[in-house]
């Protein structure tokens, strides 16, 4: 069984223009055991594009898998290849993302609408790679009946080998609807991932959408097999810090925010001395001390100063300094 060596208890959904290198290394430094995915890259960027900008990732990310959007069979299968030979641990067919551009490479959430090509992919591509090839859907699209469309797509790349499937509760509209509202919008219906994970009990479900809390996730791993955490884990990424020990059973100490912050300055430093610009490496930890004293002081000296030409890593420094003294 190919996905038998991830435990994907929890996972850090892809999220364009979030969860780039930089987050996810950030991400690592508070959870030894979440799954890490990429923002979505296209077939085209890989074959055509600077294939190392889109997937060099340090080791330390791993477990770290690949999200691919794309529904040519051979291009997504060379990509899988290559993916593979990088050293990722998983590749993952985006089957859910609502954007116009998505749709009109005719992949993403619309790829709904055709079962049988994602089938052809998932068929090709594990043929091809030794890593799981994985599924993220939505659960329709439109006026597509959920159990209809879910099901469908399920079953059919159920049956070209896929075992994994990390299923967002709530329809995609492709019309009327910004990427944005697709998001909030469209209503969640967890108990129809519920009812997936009882019809498929021999596939791993993963559940996605809306999740904003650790005792949520319980909740929802009393009945599925995995929770995927999207914008809270952006937002108020130290929440990560509690997942080893409430969802892993792992009684390893829990890294403090300072910790985390002192960690990620030296991993900054090293990046800026690589031609990284501050503002692409503090953007992550805007978010660090949510809810915390004083944190709209932290968030607001980072985006005054780290974005200026030539500011380093003493922003961080400073911006923390700016939040204690208040």
């Amino acid at each position: 069984m190919k996905n038998s060596t991830i435990d994907r208890t929890f996972c850090v959904a892809p999220m364009l223009d979030c969860t780039d290198r930089h987050e996810r290394y950030l991400a690592r430094l508070m959870s030894k055991h979440a799954v890490l995915y990429t923002e979505m890259v296209t077939t085209g960027a890989i074959l055509f594009g600077d294939r190392a900008r889109f997937l060099d990732f340090d080791a330390a990310e791993h477990p770290v898998a690949l999200q691919l959007g794309g529904s040519d069979p051979d291009a997504m299968t060379q990509c899988a290849e290559i993916a593979q030979q990088w050293g990722y641990d998983e590749v993952n067919i985006n089957v859910g993302c609502p954007s116009d551009r998505v749709q009109s490479g005719s992949f993403g959430a619309c790829l709904m609408q055709t079962p049988d090509v994602v089938a052809d992919n998932v068929r090709q591509m594990s043929a091809a790679v030794d890593i799981p090839v994985t599924v993220k859907c939505r659960i329709g699209i439109d006026d597509q009946e959920p159990r209809d469309a879910l099901w469908s797509l399920v079953e059919s790349c159920a049956d070209a080998g896929c075992e994994v499937f990390l299923v967002h509760a709530r329809k995609a509209w492709l019309k009327g609807l910004s990427p944005k509202q697709n998001r909030d919008v469209p209503p969640l219906d967890y108990e129809l991932v519920y009812a997936l994970k009882a019809a498929f009990p021999e596939l791993d479900i993963v559940i996605n959408g809306g999740i904003t809390s650790i005792e949520a996730c319980q909740q929802h791993l009393e009945i599925v097999d995995g929770v995927m955490m999207g914008r809270e884990a952006y937002s108020n990424p130290y929440i990560l810090a509690q997942v080893d020990q409430a969802l892993y059973n792992d009684d390893s100490a829990r890294p403090s925010r300072d910790d985390v912050l002192r960690q990620y300055q030296e991993y900054a430093e090293k990046q800026l001395q690589q031609g990284v610009r501050l503002n692409h490496l503090s953007r992550h930890v805007v978010g660090l001390y949510h809810g915390e004293p004083r944190s709209r002081l932290w968030r607001r000296y980072i985006s005054e100063h780290a974005h200026l030409p030539g500011s380093d890593a003493s922003v961080l420094v400073l911006a923390y300094q700016a939040m204690v003294q208040g």
